[in-house]
């Protein structure tokens, strides 16, 4: 007799459970698991069973550094890293990159071009269709491997349909919809994500904010993004704008942003804007890796400009950690290699501004997965379907 329940009955139901456990809490022994889950141990070692079989788990010993245990340690299971794939895409205003990443975060391929993104929507499309199929034939994984694509793009998503909000900020994008043109492009189920909000996630369950609920990402990149992790889950707000920090104005009668505002914080305390300030107070072109060079080497104009960057990033910082109260912020993107030169004033400006139990309740730390934050956010949103997907792959 058959005992297979239908796609919707409870053994079903379990594996999915039993999949987003693993998913989100890797190498948990039987134990843990049926009291996570308030299932009897019988059950969730037919569960495993099952799965180990077909190769979505698989179990190890357990880790060295935990404290020793009296008799035989137990087993601790995982999901299986090759069960299945996804493909993060970062669409930066500046590059474009790809990678396919396994369930546990890990990159086996990654492919990046540089490009200008904002002007030329087709072509970059274009080069990340390219990217993708380079990447997946450098990591030997079949389309049919790959549970779907995500895509972190530096504009506002909006997270009911998928628009993108491009108008002021991203411009040469209007009336483009990436999901579908990627989807036409790669023939896979792809979402769009705000890019500050993609470098969130992947910090979120990959990086520094691992573990920790309420969360601010900060990306300092060709742009200034935020991207909010709160209760655990992300916050993008009613139409996705929300964490648009870099469009925040900081200096009356600043620079003209491509927002179209004035003195918006993106055009001092971005990458751009303090290689640009540096280059006119030395007569002569910078670059950003020249810029971390000098840092570096320790030179006081390239620090000083890092320090007032981290100043001003510092100030808006400390009015969101006052409304949010979060326990953690991340910062990321290019500018993040300038390290203690950029953080140093940023923690400085929070304690100084921020209200006594929010700036003592919050650390500031550098992001730990740098340059590959955003894209292994973007392969989280494919990745998060990953228990059902498995579980799917059995019931059928």
């Amino acid at each position: 007799m058959n005992d297979e329940l239908p796609i919707t009955g409870a053994r079903y139901s379990n594996r999915v459970r039993l999949l987003q456990a693993l998913l989100r809490h890797p190498a948990r022994s039987r134990a843990e698991l049926g009291r996570q889950l308030g299932l009897s141990r019988a059950t969730v070692t037919a569960l495993l069973n099952e799965l180990e079989q077909v190769g979505m788990v698989e179990q190890q010993t357990a880790d060295e550094d935990r404290p020793p245990a009296i008799g035989r340690p137990p087993l601790q299971v995982s999901l299986a890293r090759d069960a299945a794939f996804a493909v993060g895409l970062d669409f930066g205003h500046r590059h474009v990159r790809s990678a396919v990443c396994d369930l546990h975060g890990g990159i086996v391929a990654d492919q990046w071009a540089a490009t200008e993104v904002d002007d030329h929507p087709v072509a970059s499309l274009n080069l990340a269709e390219r990217l993708t199929v380079a990447a997946l034939a450098e990591a030997r994984v079949d389309r049919s491997q790959v549970i779907g694509v995500g895509a972190g793009l530096a504009a506002p998503v909006d997270s009911t349909g998928g628009e993108v909000h491009a108008d002021g900020i991203l411009s040469g994008w209007d009336g483009i919809e990436p999901a579908a043109e990627l989807e036409q492009r790669l023939g896979l189920a792809v979402q769009v994500e705000n890019d500050a909000n993609a470098g969130a996630m992947g910090e979120h369950l990959f990086g520094a904010g691992r573990g920790v609920g309420d969360m601010i990402y900060l990306r300092l990149s060709a742009g200034v993004g935020l991207g909010l992790i709160l209760g655990g889950r992300p916050y993008r707000g009613v139409t996705g704008v929300a964490g648009e920090l870099g469009h925040i104005p900081t200096v009356e009668n600043g620079l003209i942003c491509r927002c179209g505002n004035r003195g918006c914080l993106e055009t001092i305390a971005s990458p751009v804007a303090v290689a640009d300030l540096l280059s006119r107070s030395r007569g002569e072109r910078i670059a950003l890796p020249q810029l971390l060079e000098l840092v570096r080497l320790g030179d006081r104009g390239a620090r000083r400009a890092v320090a007032d960057a981290g100043e001003a990033v510092g100030v808006a910082i400390a009015a969101t950690v006052n409304v949010l109260n979060p326990a953690l912020v991340i910062i990321g993107g290019e500018l993040a290699a300038a390290g203690e030169v950029l953080l140093g004033p940023i923690r400085a400006a929070v304690e100084r501004r921020a209200v006594v139990p929010a700036a003592q309740a919050v650390q500031i730390v550098q992001g730990a997965l740098g340059e590959h934050a955003e894209v292994l956010g973007a392969a989280a949103l494919p990745l998060a379907r990953a228990p059902e997907a498995l579980a799917s792959r059995l019931a059928s």
